[in-house]
């Protein structure tokens, strides 16, 4: 019953990130300079951790919607994870750890 549970957890998290991405991606001040107009990474470099954040969030949600393309599931879904305190958990560990890849890859913004 708990591998059913964590796999739906999975299933909720994908959508939470795909659905955002939808709607985000095209207008982040950093998928501009990091990924291009076809939607492919160009870089992890940016200026600031505020800008890295803001690169983990979208890889996140480009991640989901590369899983999950599928909009119509995905909003059906939206209902059940964004209630689930398991489901926004695991979508903050995706993110940090893109975000702790995006810092790695910055020196950690050290000058």
């Amino acid at each position: 019953m708990k591998m059913k549970k964590e796999i739906a957890a999975g299933a909720i998290l994908f959508a939470f990130l795909a659905l955002t991405t939808i709607l985000t991606l095209q207008h982040s001040p950093v998928a501009a300079e990091t990924i291009n107009e076809e939607g492919v990474l160009v870089s992890l470099q940016t200026e600031t951790p505020e800008e890295g954040f803001a690169l983990a969030l979208d890889l996140s949600r480009k991640g989901v919607t590369e899983t999950q393309p599928d909009t119509e599931v995905l909003h059906t879904l939206r209902p059940n994870y964004s209630r689930d305190a398991d489901s926004l958990i695991a979508a903050s560990h995706v993110v940090s750890v893109h975000f702790q890849t995006i810092a790695a890859a910055n020196d950690y913004w050290r000058d």
